[in-house]
């Protein structure tokens, strides 16, 4: 019997694959990444870095459970990678708003809000309704366009790109194996794991955990689980360095820690095209961050990108374990930054020990199951 390579194979090196092999290894086990490489559908690179809760769970309580559990978590994840690494990640969790250019959108806003924490079993979440003057005391620059917002004190930001870089000389500290441009092409069980065909080679785990994003969908089944994703395609603008002006993120639009501006809430069912189009998907995004912050429209665009979400049928996560192949596990989201705390911190010790804990039940794709046959 030949003795697996290594004790856990996480297949997929973006933010959630990351942050679970992170987490798995500062608890001191044996993890190995697999990362396809540039040529991924790279969902990680569509993130707009938000820590947000504000917005999550309308339709299951559970994960406005665990967004607002990641929120909580996420201090502590980044004071972890600060003294481990020496990088701050430049988390701000101070609050953060979304806002209304309408009446009409505010009413939205507030219905919405009032269903998700009209949900049985659900704390409600802490939120303030704010009219434009209140908005304006704390985000001075809005525009006149601006009838008010809503505020939560849980949400917040971080520099995703120093948290990707931060997990991955975290992973190599903690003695994980980092292996690029190897896409896993099949994954077979056999009697001590499973035995993983890829781009660079044949090799042996204990467990395997599948955080590969849409290439969930085809990997999934070998291991007897369900991932039934779709990419959408969201595009990002980002604006030139510029004096701080913003001191709360909002949903579409965030300054940075280094000054830039990023906005960005389109939402295209357009299949894996993630070209980025200079067409009106931008200039709706453009027209409504000036509206919201007139000084933006003498910025200049420095750059622009798409990337494509990670989506379910019902837009929740799918965390799973697998019935028919014991050691195998599935994380797949689309907010692999608000959830990373949650990933590294609290995913990563129940896979460690074998086994995922009752109340993340309800995040199985059995409920797709369940949907059908209803």
């Amino acid at each position: 019997m030949i003795a697996p390579d290594t004790e856990i194979a996480v297949v997929g090196g973006g933010l959630v694959g990351s942050a679970i092999g992170w987490g798995l290894a500062r608890l001191g086990h044996h993890v190995t990444v697999f990362d396809e490489g540039d040529i991924a559908q790279r969902a990680s690179r569509a993130n707009f870095a938000l820590v947000w809760v504000q917005s999550k769970g309308l339709g299951m309580p559970a994960y406005a459970s665990w967004a607002r559990q990641a929120s909580q978590t996420w201090p502590t994840l980044a004071a972890l990678l600060k003294q481990q690494t020496g990088h701050d990640v430049c988390l701000e969790r101070n609050g953060g708003f979304q806002l209304a250019l309408s009446d009409a959108e505010m009413t939205r806003r507030i219905t919405q809000l009032e269903a998700l924490n009209a949900q049985p079993g659900l704390t409600p979440l802490n939120y303030e309704v704010m009219d434009h003057s209140a908005v304006a005391r704390l985000l001075p620059a809005i525009g006149p366009d601006v009838v008010g917002g809503t505020f939560c004190p849980l949400d917040g930001h971080v520099n995703s790109q120093r948290l990707f870089l931060s997990l991955h000389i975290g992973l190599k500290q903690a003695g994980a194996a980092y292996v690029p441009n190897s896409t896993v092409t099949a994954i077979e069980p056999i009697a001590t794991g499973f035995r993983l065909l890829t781009a660079a080679g044949e090799h042996r785990a204990a467990k395997v955990v599948l955080a590969a994003g849409t290439a969930n969908a085809k990997l999934a089944p070998m291991v007897g689980l369900d991932a039934r994703v779709r990419p959408q395609r969201g595009q990002i603008v980002v604006t030139e360095r510029l004096a701080r002006f913003l001191d709360y993120p909002v949903v579409t639009v965030r300054q940075t820690d280094e000054g830039s501006v990023m906005m960005g809430d389109s939402l295209e069912e357009v299949g894996f095209d993630d070209r980025p189009v200079s067409s009106g998907v931008v200039s709706v995004i453009a027209d409504r961050a000036v509206r919201m912050f007139p000084r933006l429209a003498s910025a200049n665009v420095v750059r622009t990108w798409a990337g494509l979400r990670v989506m379910t049928e019902d837009k929740f996560p799918i965390y799973d374990q697998s019935a028919s192949c014991p050691g195998a596990f599935i994380a797949t989201c689309h907010s692999g930054v608000s959830l990373a705390a949650n990933h590294a911190l609290v995913l990563a010790p129940m896979i460690a020990e074998g086994h995922l804990a009752a109340d993340l039940a309800p995040f199985s794709a059995r409920r797709f199951h369940r949907q059908v046959a209803a």
